[in-house]
């Protein structure tokens, strides 16, 4: 068969399988969106691969294992076990007629021994970013690696980190170990990113768990055709039934409309239907060309959000109940922030919350406001989120700017990463108000909205305005400058640190604590001063862990990239409060040490921005 018809048939292997595994799409461990066995345990490496390593156990963070519970699999839903779990086990070999298709010739295939989608101008970190680390090592620590993670600029280099065009580890193949990066990309919420990495291997090269990962990210992307590449080698896999769904829509979208139907027709009968994940299916093929079929969707009885559901259902523009979107994992927010069949202003939450991840970029959100205020009656639009912020960017009078930003920063409804996203889209707003004193208590979030784009140039020229004061206004400021900006632009020493911590450490001392962990690790305080205050404040940074001797054994080989994995596994919990001092001062020192400063900063300065 042509390789072009191959292409539109490949999808459910991903597809469908979900249908037999998946829990709710909130949920951290990698089984709630995929099926099972995928990530209980190392990759088969290469014939003739090294394969000694660090045992694995020894290298999750003693203190991070006792803070984000159990790892354990959920249930599969109950309404979808009987369409079957006919999915191969991670790291077992597809058959030989599948891994061997010669569609292409040997000439044209993309080689997996270096992949990546950026380039040297995008931050692509080199190819021996990774250094020499074992891939079965690597695999584990990405897949141990909670996402999202509390760090929007953390996020933001491992993302830089894992679509960095790198060399394939030993010990793993290359398309298990893009297959793993891919899977965390999409766990932090980065749908578009997971897809790209995912394109940049060849169908013929897939492997078992590729095609897991592929699956997941042609939904998270709501394109069901995205799916199509995959469905001809997953039905030479598996018999399971519930493949001619995804059959039954490629041949919908391909314009088989009759093949559609019978197929559709055929899956509903062998599953009895299986609700409104069949329904869905459907629905992708009632889509298509002539294909005569108008289905409506029911969630009155649909209890959890699948990534099926999600993909599908944004895919063919239908609504899905609040009741069942809400309490998902953010990273569902992120993909629905990008699904373009929703209505923009329907997505503004969302998106507020994939800037606060790191998916969506400052300039980014500001033209997502603007989508919204164009969509928006002028009669209704005062007031609005939208309007608040073309008003900090048009008003003549600074003061007025001003005031404009303090409308969106102060909304009460706002959880705290919508607080944060506020401050994410006023950054560029923030960074044309001239410095002045008269802003008083207004300084403090001016900075932290800069910085919290990065622009540490801009928030750096109100050094002269803070000064040395001791308001608690003027401490607050001087703190993230001391921290988040380059050189000296404030004066520091450890009174000052004090004070700080006296004054603005906050109830339970944490931003203080902060304050300390990212100017010890920044290499801005004396070490005997770092001693000091380090038993002052009960901050362990002398216990080495086998998380901070993997850091160094990482800093000392000059991996960046390695560098950073180890850092969103220290930084993966819900949100800043459960981050713990010791580890954000080794992050922070690590990330300085090999070269990545500017990034350590940002992470400093966000650490106190939102503690």
């Amino acid at each position: 068969m042509r390789l072009a018809n191959r292409v539109w048939l490949l999808g459910a292997l991903s597809g469908i399988a979900l249908i037999a595994a998946i829990p709710a799409i909130g949920q951290d461990d990698p089984k709630s969106l995929l099926p099972p066995g995928f990530g209980d345990s190392a990759p088969a490496p290469d014939k003739g691969a090294s394969t000694s390593q660090t045992k694995p156990a020894d290298l999750v963070p003693d203190a991070i294992s006792t803070t984000q519970g159990s790892t354990s699999s959920p249930e599969g839903s109950a309404s979808l076990d009987a369409l079957g779990n006919d999915v191969l086990a991670e790291g077992e070999d597809l058959p030989a007629d599948v891994m061997t298709l010669q569609d292409l010739p040997a000439g044209a295939r993309r080689s997996t021994e270096q992949v990546g989608i950026l380039g040297p101008n995008d931050g692509d970190m080199g190819a021996q970013a990774f250094g020499q680390e074992n891939g079965r090592y690597l695999s584990f620590l990405l897949r141990k690696t909670r996402a999202p993670i509390a760090s929007r600029w953390a996020s933001i280099l491992l993302r830089r980190a894992l679509l960095s065009r790198v060399e394939t580890p030993h010990g793993v193949r290359g398309a298990d170990w893009i297959a793993e990066r891919a899977w965390l990309l999409l766990r932090m919420g980065e749908a578009e990113s997971a897809r790209a990495l995912v394109q940049a291997v060849d169908i013929e090269q897939y492997t078992p768990k590729m095609f897991q990962v592929a699956m997941q990210s042609a939904l998270a992307s709501a394109d069901p055709a995205g799916l199509c590449a995959m469905v001809e080698p997953a039905m030479e896999i598996s018999k399971e039934p519930s493949w001619t769904f995804a059959r039954a829509m490629c041949s919908a979208l391909s314009g088989e409309s009759a093949q559609a139907s019978a197929l559709i027709d055929i899956a509903k009968a062998r599953t009895s239907g299986r609700g409104i994940d069949g329904l869905l299916a459907e629905k992708v093929v009632g889509a298509g060309t002539n294909t005569r079929r108008a289905v409506v969707i029911q969630w009155d009885d649909v209890p959890v959000l699948t990534a099926w559901r999600f993909g599908l259902a944004n895919a063919t523009a239908v609504e899905i109940p609040e009741k069942i979107a809400v309490g998902t994992n953010p990273r569902v927010k992120a993909w629905n922030a990008r699904s373009p069949l929703v209505p923009v202003d329907k997505r503004a939450g969302d998106a507020d919350v994939a800037a606060a991840l790191g998916v969506l970029s400052s300039a980014a959100l500001v033209d997502f406001y603007g989508q919204v205020a164009d969509v928006t009656d002028v009669s209704a639009i005062s007031g609005t989120p939208a309007e608040s912020l073309r008003q900090a960017f048009a008003e003549p009078e600074p003061s007025a700017r001003v005031n404009a930003m303090k409308v969106l920063w102060n909304e009460e409804s706002l959880d705290t990463l919508g607080k944060y996203a506020r401050l994410i889209v006023t950054a560029r707003a923030a960074a044309r108000i001239t410095p002045d004193g008269s802003f008083g208590r207004d300084i403090p979030k001016l900075i932290e909205s800069m910085l919290s784009a990065g622009l540490d140039v801009q928030a750096a020229k109100w050094a002269e305005i803070v000064g040395n004061g001791n308001s608690k206004d003027a401490l607050t400021s001087w703190g993230v400058l001391a921290v988040g900006v380059p050189g000296r632009a404030v004066d520091w020493n450890i009174n000052r640190i004090e004070s700080y911590q006296r004054d603005v450490g906050g109830d339970d001392g944490l931003r203080g604590k902060f304050l300390f962990a990212g100017m010890a690790g920044l290499g801005r305080m004396s070490p005997s001063d770092v001693s000091k205050m380090a038993r002052d404040l009960e901050i362990p940074i002398e216990q080495q862990t086998s998380w901070t001797r993997a850091l160094d054994r990482a800093v000392k080989a000059r991996e960046p990239a390695t560098v950073i994995v180890l850092c969103a596994l220290g930084l993966g919990v819900s949100d800043w409060q459960h981050v713990s001092p010791a580890q954000l001062y080794h992050a922070i020192s690590a990330l300085n040490a090999v070269g990545l400063g500017a990034d350590a900063r940002m992470i400093a300065a966000e650490a106190i921005t939102r503690s």
